[in-house]
Formats: C-alpha cells, structure tokens, sequence
C-alpha cells in the first residue's frame, strides 16, 4: 500500500486535508469495507497529487505544454474511479462494490476513457473553464460549501462571489452546448440540439412533447439537458455526474451532509464572521436559545398533560411515556441511573440494551415502542419515573469487537474508522468511545456524531441502522488533536462494553 504523499509547503497541506476527505468518501462509495476503502483512497490519493503536481508544473507527458485540467478534487475523484478499475482489471474487484463492477463493464463506463468527444459534456465544460472558474463551481456547487467560505479560499470578494458564480453558471452552460454540438450525433439528435438549447434558457418554456420522448431515449441528449437548464437545481447532479460517472449522487449527498455537519459543529474552516457561521458563536448561540426554548414548552405541555390525568390509568400513562426504543433513557457512554430512579418496568426488563429483545415475550400494552423510530437523543437528566433498561452486568461478556485504524495524520488533524462487529443483531445501534488528549470529532459519514467532553457517541444513519448478527458496521471521522493522539478508549455498542480486536 503506498504512502500517502507529504505536503510540499503550508498550502499544499490545507488542500491536502480538504481533498482527502472527499477522495475517502467516493472510495468508500466504491468498495465493500472500510479496510478497502481506506486502502483504495491511499492508492488514488497518491496517483491523482502526482498528476496534479506536474500539471501545475507547466509540463504534459511528451508535448511541453500546457493543458486543461480538472480542478483538484474531481481530478483526484476520476483517480479513484480510475484505480477501481484498475482493480477489478487485477482480479481484485471482489473488494468493490457489485453495482461498480457491473458499471465497469458497461458502455457507459467507457464513454469516460473513450473518444474525448465522445465524452460526458459536463466533464469536457468543466475542463474548458478557466482553472478559478472551475474551481469556484465544483467548490459551490459539488462540495456544497457556503459561497463566503468558498469566496475566502480562492481569494474572492465575498460581495461580490454571488455574481462571479452566476457568470460561471452561464459560462459552463455555453461550454456544455458548445461540446454538445461537437459531438458525434445522428441526424435525429442534431435537429433538436437547438430546440433543446432554447427550451432550456428560460423556466417559463415548456418542452414539446416530442422532444421530451426524444430525451426519454437519448442518454447523451438528456445529459446535455440536464446541464443546460440551470434553473431547476439540477446542476450538481449533473455536475458530478459528469466528472466522476458511477455513484455521483450518492457522492453528492455525502457531500452535502459532510458539509452540514463540519459547520454545525463549528469547525473553523466553515466560520463566517459576518453572516454569523457557528464558529463565531453567535448562529450557535441563537440555535442553543431557540432549542433550550422549544424543549422547555415541550416539557411544559407534557407536564400539564400527566397532571389533569388521573393517577393509576396505565394507558393514560404509556400514552405519554416517551417511547426508549428499549434503551436506556441516558444513552451509552453516560452512566446509569442510580437505585433511587425507580425500578424498571417489567416491560423494558425483558429488552437487550443493543436494542432487540431478549426473547419470545408477549405484547405489553404499557409499552409497545414503534421498531421503525430512532432512539430519543438525552434530554437533561432521567427523572424517577421513566422507563430505563437496566444496566449490563460489570463482568459480562463483550457484546461486540471493535477495530479502530488510523488511517493518516498531520500537524493538526488525523483521519481515522472504526470497524464494530456485533454478535447479536441490531435494529439501530449506537457506538461509544472516549479520547485520552483532548482530540475533537470536526466531521463523521455513516454516523451522526456528538461529543462532551472526551466521550464521542456515533449514531447510525437511516440506511446503516439494522446489522445481522456477526457482521459489521464502520464509520470514519476527521478530528483534530494537539501535543499527543492516543487511540481511543472505552468502547461501547448501544452502552455494553466492546472488546479490541
């Protein structure tokens, strides 16, 4: 496995950090487990910065000038694209993922290497815009980040980003029509090349109905379509589409969420002083007060609710219980409520702390959780009288194994997954780990992250929730750390305690 590539100076070593993030996250999409993954991103990582390094030298392969490329990030992400391939070519594609394997050996993949004319129209635009160009677009559009952030980063006037964007807009709209007629096409495709540049101009136009049965059945039509009609929001699905080929969308998606969740939580490089990003404090502050105010009429009603109900009504009671999902109301890594919380219910006696019961038991109608629902997240300290599932025994066995990977580091960040195997199914689950010096979680995919203090709890995504008995769940984050990086600690699958691979 090769070495990640060292950073040459200070600004090489911030671009370093942003790209791989994102050249992680598409080979995850790409392969079948995070060890794959992990070693897809090095390999792709390592080929697509020496290409990026002798593009910007001013040198192409045998030629000695100068040529148009793509921006770093989607360079590096047809680096990965390109590396899949060269695995599945190397008898290793029972490390990627079936529906990449399937579009490797499609047509549709060869358009990407094939004839540059023949090529995806967004991905000959985006090569033809000026590199400032190209990079302010697949930064907005593709990376998801706010334009006054993106403004910073290129050296842009923020008053003035907005209006740079929309022209670059226009400008890759034209470049995309421009390469749709250089394309080879049939005599059907070239008489509604203009029509459709004119329908796609103004929202307001409707498209004629045979046109729209032509782009019903012409794939290099309704890309170039896609690409054109700019008012719709459809621009960076095809965007990204158009760069990367297999899995766009899903890549985009990840993107969006990655973006949401590094400037929800504060990180430094998402800070807006003068539209109040959380890093200044001031978005975070409002969203602490409006939060603390809507839990605090929410408590409100529900305590005058239990009090006009009269006492020892069972199923006026379960009806305002909050719903634990048979966990643990203080949620793992916290520790459990004391004797004086009040015994637990039958009912949540009988659950497993993973979240699945612990056998055959009749349905209770004083507690009947909904599968399909996500754990409630803590809310201030458990009061005597909610349902808690009781606490796992000291000395009991491990529930699940756990494999934590460093998979890179730098002066003041490092990247790293964790890999769960559970030895009993999970409708949901909940992972826990503590931190030795300080480190802070910035960013996690696959997970929801949140942190106090040392103790970090990942929580499963709505597509990752169910896992069979003895398979495995991963997630990744970046964090940051300072002086010393110990390796986690403590680890805990919906709070009972994981052994070490």
């Amino acid at each position: 496995m090769p070495d990640l590539p060292s950073p040459q100076d200070a600004t090489e070593a911030a671009l370093f950090s942003e790209c791989w993030d994102a050249v992680l996250s598409y080979a995850d999409l790409c392969t079948s487990g995070s060890a794959a993954a992990a070693q897809l991103a090095r390999e792709a990582f390592a080929q697509g910065i020496r290409e990026v390094r002798a593009a910007e030298a001013g040198t192409v392969r045998g030629t000695g000038r100068r040529s148009s490329r793509l921006p770093r990030i989607p360079l590096l992400l047809t680096a990965v694209r390109g590396t899949a391939a060269a695995w599945e070519e190397a008898g290793q594609g029972h490390r990627l993922d079936p529906d990449l394997r399937l579009w490797l050996h499609s047509d549709r993949a060869a358009r990407y290497t094939g004839p540059p004319l023949e090529r995806p129209v967004a991905l000959r635009a985006l090569r033809d815009l000026q590199r400032a160009d190209a990079e302010l677009l697949w930064l907005a559009e593709a990376e998801a980040l706010p334009l006054p952030l993106v403004a910073r980063r290129l050296g842009l006037d923020p008053e003035t980003a907005a209006e740079e964007l929309d022209q670059v807009r226009g400008l890759f709209r034209d470049r995309c029509h421009r390469n749709h007629l250089d394309s080879p096409m049939d005599a059907e495709c070239r008489s509604y090349a203009r029509l459709l540049d004119a329908v796609t101009r103004s929202p307001a136009s409707d498209t004629p109905d045979d046109l729209s049965r032509h782009l019903a059945t012409c794939a290099p039509c309704a890309e170039a379509a896609a690409c054109l009609r700019l008012h719709d929001g459809g621009l960076p699905g095809a965007l990204v589409g158009g760069v990367v080929g297999w899995g766009g969308l899903a890549y985009l998606e990840r993107r969006r969420r990655a973006a949401e969740v590094r400037l929800g939580t504060g990180h430094r490089d998402g800070a807006d002083p003068e539209h109040g990003d959380p890093a200044d404090g001031t978005a975070g502050a409002r969203l602490a007060r409006h939060g603390l105010l809507a839990a605090a009429v929410l408590v409100s009603g529900l305590a005058l609710t239990v009090s006009l109900m009269p006492f020892g009504d069972t199923d006026a009671e379960s009806a305002v219980r909050p719903d634990t999902d048979r966990r643990s109301v203080t949620g793992p890594g916290l520790p459990p409520p004391t004797a004086s919380a009040g015994a637990p219910s039958p009912s949540a006696s009988a659950a497993d702390p993973s979240g699945t019961p612990a056998g055959p038991r009749k349905p209770s109608a004083e507690h009947t959780p909904d599968r399909d629902e996500p754990a409630p997240e803590p809310q201030g300290t458990s009061s005597a009288t909610a349902t808690v599932a009781p606490a796992p025994a000291p000395g009991g066995p491990p529930s699940c194994r756990v494999a934590y990977d460093l998979v890179n580091q730098w002066p003041d960040g490092f990247q790293a997954t964790v890999t769960v195997t559970t030895h009993e199914p999970l409708d949901s689950w909940r992972v826990g780990f503590s931190f030795r010096d300080g480190q802070r979680v910035r960013q996690m995919w696959d997970a929801t992250a949140s942190q106090d203090g040392s103790r970090v709890t990942a929580t499963a995504a709505d597509y990752n929730r169910t896992v069979p008995a003895g398979a495995e769940l991963a997630f990744g984050f970046l964090a940051s750390w300072r002086g010393t990086n110990s390796p986690p600690s403590d680890f805990t699958l919906n709070g009972r305690p994981c052994a070490k691979a």
